[in-house]
């Protein structure tokens, strides 16, 4: 017995060693983490229980009977974050790179089955150079395996993906189905295809950084959600992020304490300008309605013409979708239409209540948008928001104009509370558009069609550009001062906190992807 013990012990020491200190010290080198550190500073401390610490590869081909490393190359268990629960696997990149095996796909696979069926979230860090070449198509098995779970899982259990280094080919497409996806800037990349590839097909010269790194996937592509600075940054988001979502579909995100006092933010009324035209920051509105420091901005470097983020709100946690006039006058286009669907899609899934604050001029005009798709892209939006049965309310800002005032969560869409500022526009178009197409042929007759152009422009915007006609017909419920706005938000999503709203019966929607 007591031999078997001491095989035991060592075999787990062993386990703990990856692929021998010379390959941990020079993954050191690169200002990386091991696995286990990884795992280490991930979970609260002591907390994480390992699943699979003796598994091996099955391979003989290639020499490979004779390089045998205890836990093939992953590591993977579960722990707590915040004492929750969470179920984590950490690929090893000191064991033949970190590549995956038919085992290394098997440990993976088995937690999250287990994830799946104790409703916990699925945390994958990512460190690989993709399907282990010895094994051919037992790899590429591997792969699918995962990916089919990834789909099973989406909407139940909330996915996150730290990329902590390489993900190539097959590889990046796990992380791309799950819910969020982070990357480190100087030491991870995705791509389906390298550098390699892209020169002998297309003839293009490109670097690994350039082509698929954290900057490129977080500015160009939309592929990944937040950037950090190095591993720890890295791992402190996800705990951070955790701390806003619910364990599974079924589950509420978890309510901090909070003392209600009297909750006005004078500081609000200040913050929008007089002149229509002129710009202001958006995140300065939700600063002033949120909890303080509570804001966590969702893919921050794409599309910054719209908002997204999780935060906090009388310690409830709320999604936020919001126009940003600093940018591109918080048009809706291509990019941020898809931007805003995905994260409303998120939010639905797992039962985070939504407030939208609407500054909208309409969407952007252009053979550009047009050739790429804005019409199917921008309904994209419309779809997840007529969709979506959580808690939502909507507060305009400023402008509501065209399409964009019903696709950005207007009553008609399903919006259960809909506020608007005094000085919010709710109209087809701007006053000056619309006087040059109604009164187009008084103006033309005019002894001065500029000052009857201003005039009919003043008509209009008498009529319509104001928040009175909308609210007159029950399309907003309350027109508040800005000082007001955090408290009547506070009040309307804890009457809404019980809010109980079902979809027809149907297998699942057809969004226009």
């Amino acid at each position: 017995m007591k031999e078997k013990q001491d095989i035991l012990r060592e075999k787990l020491a062993l386990s703990k060693q990856g692929g021998g200190q010379a390959r941990i010290d020079k993954h050191h080198k690169g200002g990386k983490l091991t696995a286990r550190e990884r795992i280490e500073k991930l979970l609260d401390p002591d907390s994480f229980e390992e699943i699979g610490a003796l598994v091996t590869h099955r391979t003989k081909d290639f020499g490979m009977a004779d390089q045998i490393y205890y836990g093939d190359g992953v590591v993977t268990g579960y722990g707590t974050i915040d004492r929750r629960q969470v179920y984590v696997f950490a690929q090893d990149f000191t064991v033949f790179g970190g590549s995956l095996s038919e085992t290394h796909a098997e440990k993976i696979c088995k937690i999250m089955d287990l994830a799946m069926k104790v409703g916990v979230p699925l945390i994958g860090l990512n460190d690989s150079g993709g399907a282990r070449i010895q094994e051919g198509v037992r790899s590429l098995g591997g792969y699918a395996d995962i990916f089919y779970r990834n789909v099973q899982a989406s909407g139940v259990i909330p996915q996150i993906s730290a990329i902590m280094g390489p993900c190539a080919g097959g590889a990046v497409y796990s992380p791309a189905m799950t819910d969020f996806t982070m990357m480190v800037e100087g030491s991870s990349y995705m791509f389906v295809t390298g550098p390699n590839v892209v020169k002998t097909v297309t003839n293009e010269e490109v670097t690994f950084e350039e082509l698929g790194g954290a900057h490129t996937h977080a500015s160009k592509s939309g592929v990944t959600h937040f950037t950090a600075d190095n591993d720890l940054e890295c791992l402190r988001q996800i705990r951070k992020l955790i701390g806003y979502v619910p364990q599974n579909c079924e589950d509420k995100a978890p309510k901090l304490a909070f003392d209600l006092k009297e909750e006005y933010r004078e500081e609000l009324e200040t913050i929008v300008p007089e002149n229509a035209q002129q710009p202001y920051d958006m995140k300065d509105v939700i600063a002033g309605i949120v909890d303080e420091d509570s804001f966590m901005e969702v893919h921050k470097e794409y599309a910054d013409n719209i908002i997204v983020g999780f935060s906090r709100l009388a310690g409830r946690s709320i999604g936020i979708v919001a126009n940003q006039p600093l940018s591109l006058a918080g048009v809706l286009d291509v990019e941020s239409s898809k931007k805003g669907a995905r994260f409303v899609r998120f939010c639905d899934c797992f039962n985070i209540p939504l407030l939208v604050l609407v500054d909208v001029p309409g969407f952007l005009p252009g053979t550009d948008q047009e050739w790429n798709g804005i019409i199917t892209n921008g309904a994209k939006l419309l779809f997840a928001f007529s969709e979506a049965t959580v808690p939502r309310v909507t507060l305009i800002t400023r402008k509501a104009y065209g399409g964009a005032y019903d696709v950005m969560n207007s009553k008609h869409i399903g919006a259960d509370v809909n506020y608007a500022w005094p000085g919010a526009e709710i109209a087809v178009m701007g006053a000056k558009g619309a006087s040059e197409i109604i009164f187009k042929k008084e103006i033309k007759a005019a002894a001065d069609p500029k000052a009857k152009l201003k005039e009919k422009e003043a008509e209009y915007a008498s009529l319509f550009a104001n928040p009175y006609s909308a609210t007159e017909r029950g399309f907003v419920d309350e027109v508040i001062f800005p000082r007001e706005s955090r408290r009547k938000l506070i009040r309307a999503f804890s009457m809404l906190e019980s809010k109980v709203a079902s979809l027809p019966k149907k297998k699942h929607g057809n969004i226009p992807l």
